[in-house]
């Protein structure tokens, strides 16, 4: 459901890809903590003025942790009470979409590697699905008005995030093989399985 990128897009999300790249490969050689945003934007090829523009932080940046935005045309729909009518479905697809958004596989196995020996990045990372999670609270409470939910908003948006997690964690248990989104019909019709016992 993931629309085809314009071409300034596509440049900013290279900028953005260019900035992590160099993070994490600074801090994997150096450490975290023996690493400048000034040194990552000289690798990049970039101010130290224009990483601003695209992370808040040098952890964001080592974890490429952006703002996360969903599709207009896919927020309607699921607002609306689609894309697919039903709510295991489209806690599926909203999972997609997020994971669409996630970036690349090696780059999402780096930062998962760094959060493990650097502590810091994990409550960072902590922070940052916190902040989302409030996000998705918020379409499910607008889904609500249009659509029946099956649980309170806060529960279905922990839910989606459980799932998300979830097909992560299988993904990188069978060394990454395929994709994330292909662990992710298992488990959310394990969700739902387990909600109707």
């Amino acid at each position: 459901m993931t629309t085809e990128p314009g071409l300034r897009e596509r440049k900013k999300q290279e900028r953005a890809d260019a900035i992590v790249d160099a993070a994490q490969s600074l801090v994997l050689d150096r450490g975290l903590d023996a690493v400048t945003v000034e040194e990552i934007a000289d690798v990049a090829g970039i101010s130290a003025r224009t990483f601003f523009n695209y992370f808040d932080t040098k952890d964001d940046a080592v974890l490429g942790q952006t703002a996360l935005r969903l599709g207009e045309d896919f927020v309607l729909a699921f607002v609306e009470g689609g894309p697919t009518g039903s709510f295991w479905g489209d806690v599926e697809r909203l999972v997609l979409e997020l994971v669409g958004r996630v970036g690349d596989p090696g780059r999402v196995h780096r930062a998962f590697g760094l959060m493990h020996s650097e502590p810091r990045l994990l409550a960072r990372h902590v922070v940052w699905i916190e902040g989302h999670r409030g996000r998705i609270t918020e379409l499910f409470a607008a889904r609500a008005a249009t659509a029946p939910l099956p649980a309170a908003a806060d529960l279905c948006s922990l839910t989606t995030f459980t799932a998300l997690r979830a097909a992560g964690e299988r993904w990188e248990s069978t060394g990454r093989s395929g994709s994330l989104a292909d662990h992710l019909h298992d488990v959310v019709a394990e969700l739902a399985a387990l909600g109707r016992a």
